[in-house]
């Protein structure tokens, strides 16, 4: 009897115990440290546009003595114009709080840029970003072009589109007709959102390239692949202003 009983308490644990995920339900490589990228788009009132970037260049250095800036544009093609949008590299969360307290402290940083240009601006975004496992931050060796390109995928995450994904982006690359940035997998903001910042020579560069790589085969077969993920996807052109890092 007691064996029976001890049999039975054994079965019910194992009913009411919470089920183990197995290794094959794993999302993929993991965020290996804490190091982050923001967003931040700032949409302009059109009149205002080169005042706001003149004032922002003479004041850049009280802004990055905190952060680092990893670039800085202005929108040509795309959406809305009359936009500034920046990415700034942040160790942690903790480090963009220490930021962010530091910056409300700097008398000269709010009286001689924030509160002037307060007025210039229509609205602010911002998203943080994560760089993706399989992707390191580039830095073109000379002055180009940029084009983020945003692509929503349909909910899951990685585990889901990370493989075709990273097949389409790469056979690209392969053509070489423009050089890959960065790859950025969005953590607050619009979720399952995916930026992809690529560098061209020019605008007509790009344009070349895109025809070749809608007639190569490797390029076509991993888009409709990736495709059956994707639910929208938007582009914009930017222009690196003259203190941005990222020529």
């Amino acid at each position: 009897m007691l064996l029976l009983r001890s049999g039975l308490t054994r079965a019910l644990a194992a009913r009411t115990r919470p089920p183990q995920v197995c290794s094959s339900f794993a999302t993929g490589p993991r965020q290996s440290d804490g190091t982050f990228y923001e967003f931040r788009t700032y949409s302009l009132k059109p009149s205002t546009m080169n005042q706001f970037l003149e004032n922002f260049k003479k004041n850049v250095h009280r802004r990055t003595a905190y952060s680092e800036l990893v670039g800085y544009w202005s929108a040509e093609f795309g959406g809305r114009v009359n936009k500034a949008f920046h990415i700034w590299k942040y160790d942690n969360f903790a480090h963009r709080t220490e930021v962010r307290k530091a910056l409300a402290k700097d008398k000269e940083w709010q009286e001689q840029f924030l509160i002037p240009n307060l007025a210039l601006m229509d609205k602010q975004e911002s998203e943080i970003t994560y760089l993706v496992p399989w992707c390191k931050l580039e830095k073109p060796a000379k002055e180009g072009v940029y084009e983020l390109v945003t692509f929503h995928m349909k909910p899951g995450g990685p585990a889901v589109w990370g493989d075709t994904f990273k097949k389409a982006i790469n056979a690209h690359v392969i053509l070489g007709y423009s050089k890959l940035v960065g790859v950025f997998h969005t953590e607050y903001g619009e979720l399952n959102r995916v930026h992809v910042l690529w560098w061209h020579e020019s605008a007509d560069s790009r344009a070349a390239g895109r025809h070749k790589a809608h007639e190569d085969p490797r390029v076509v077969a991993a888009v409709r692949e990736c495709v059956t993920y994707l639910v929208s996807q938007q582009n914009m052109l930017l222009i690196p202003t003259s203190f941005s890092p990222l020529k």
